[in-house]
């Protein structure tokens, strides 16, 4: 109890100079506000207690600073190794795939996926403030996100009825939650992470409104059972690790799959012109992608004599991406050929990545 003793008694101390002295009241009082924030994790000092002759540990709150003394040098990349934990928190299968991610002029702290749906997160090793709620709008803006997460160390009432209300505004393709993070342990035990969702989606209130949408329409329930079955033919070649895409999660036409980039990834999809399967470049900036797509090009006899067959090498205009693509007939209407379908994707897929492996792989 020592620490929060200190934390008291210089509190009191301000207090009283403070009223001695009218003009640094202001100062004063924002110093407390600052101290009380960085020490709202202080380390408690514990004692075992016995029951029944057993020796029980009680939780300690850990100051979150001298776990990990630097935000973007420390706590983003131990979440990205660690996303798991914060998965669980937040009911996701999530995989963090980049930290640092570029939107514009600016830098995301992690972006990665929760089945076929993108995932960013805003990190804020501290009471939460304006400036960070605009990055979170900004961020998920430049990235088309489906799910945007602001992690702090507390959330102001303001922010978090900020995100509530941007859950009941937004569409079910959206959905804002805020977390909050500290660090416990037990006696001498090494700290441990904890995550407490403060603000989320009102799952209710979007399912009820879902009803009245497409989601849930044919063409999305025939797209679901395509891809259950993909997902099945990928299982029978033994190469489940391509996607971890869940049966019964994508309504829509189409199925990205990992590289390894957060702004690169492999797909296939049914489109206007019957199958496709893809590379994707999709980072926010369109020179980078241009840049990576001209690297690729230039080894374009290399990397089709491996591929078997000419590829299209395309800049989508009016829009920042790009692709390497090549496409075959079908509907996905036509269900008696969802197998040789299946069997195009996937052979497809396995010669574009043979191709990109020839070649050093994807571009930096």
């Amino acid at each position: 109890m020592k620490n929060r003793k200190s934390m008291l008694e210089r509190a009191l101390i301000i207090f009283i100079s403070a009223m001695r002295v009218g003009p640094v009241l202001h100062t004063s009082w924002q110093h407390l506000m600052t101290v009380t924030v960085l020490e709202r994790q202080t380390e408690y000092c514990m004692t075992a207690v016995g029951v029944d002759g057993k020796t029980i540990g009680r939780l300690e709150a850990v100051n979150l600073r001298s776990v990990w003394a630097h935000e973007a040098h420390d706590f983003t990349p131990w979440l990205l190794a660690n996303a798991d934990q914060l998965g669980e928190a937040l009911g996701l299968e999530l995989i963090l795939e980049a930290n640092e991610h570029p939107v514009g002029g600016y830098s995301l702290d992690l972006i990665g996926t929760a089945g076929d749906e993108v995932v960013i997160i805003e990190n804020q090793l501290e009471e939460t403030d304006h400036s960070h709620l605009g990055q979170v709008l900004t961020y998920a803006a430049g990235t088309e996100a489906t799910n945007i997460v602001w992690v702090a160390a507390r959330f102001r009432e303001e922010h978090r009825a900020a995100l509530d209300w941007l859950n009941h505004r937004t569409d079910i393709d959206t959905r804002f939650f805020g977390i909050e993070v500290s660090a416990v342990r037990i006696g001498d035990s090494v700290p441990a992470p904890q995550f407490r969702v403060v603000a989320k989606p009102n799952d209710w209130g979007k399912t009820a409104r879902a009803r009245t949408r497409s989601e849930a329409s044919a063409a999305g329930q025939l797209y679901a059972e395509f891809w259950d079955r993909f997902l099945s033919g990928l299982g029978g070649e033994g190469l489940q690790q391509w996607t971890s895409s869940r049966t019964g999660s994508n309504t829509k036409n189409w199925l990205d799959m990992p590289t390894g980039r957060a702004d690169v990834v492999y797909g296939v999809k049914f489109s206007s012109g019957g199958l496709q399967s893809h590379l994707y470049f999709k980072n926010s900036d369109s020179g980078t992608n241009r840049a990576r797509l001209e690297q690729l090009r230039a080894v374009q006899a290399k990397f089709e004599g491996v591929y078997g067959r000419e590829l299209g090498f395309d800049v989508r205009d009016g829009r920042s991406a790009c692709l390497i693509w090549d496409r075959a007939a079908g509907k996905v209407v036509d269900k008696d050929k969802w197998d040789s379908y299946i069997r195009w994707f996937i052979d497809a897929q396995k010669r574009l990545r043979a191709s990109v492996e020839a070649v050093g792989g994807i571009p930096v």
